[in-house]
């Protein structure tokens, strides 16, 4: 199950971390909610993830993802259909990952 480490603002309208699980509910992916301490400092977990301590952070399909608009962006390549023409002349999953 995916698992989404956010910040701890009690609402989804105020940060980038909120559009993340918006977007992930929206689609219909169920995931684990891990909130964190504002301080950068107080988030080793996502430190020993990506080497970074900025929220929001996706881990999911085995990789970690920072970045709210990276991760979007995932979540809208994991929708493509395997055939469908991509931006850069390669079909679909082939294309180049843009959340890297």
């Amino acid at each position: 199950m995916p698992t989404l480490y956010r910040c701890n603002t009690p609402t989804n309208w105020l940060c980038p971390c909120g559009r993340v699980a918006r977007a992930l509910e929206r689609d219909g992916i169920a995931f684990d909610e891990i909130k964190l301490p504002q301080m950068r400092t107080k988030r080793p977990e996502v430190e020993a993830l990506t080497d970074q301590q900025r929220v929001p952070v996706l881990v999911i399909d085995g990789q970690a993802i920072c970045d709210s608009r990276r991760i979007l962006q995932y979540l809208e390549y994991r929708k493509l259909p395997e055939d469908e023409p991509a931006p850069h002349g390669a079909t679909g999953k082939q294309r180049e990952p843009l959340w890297q």
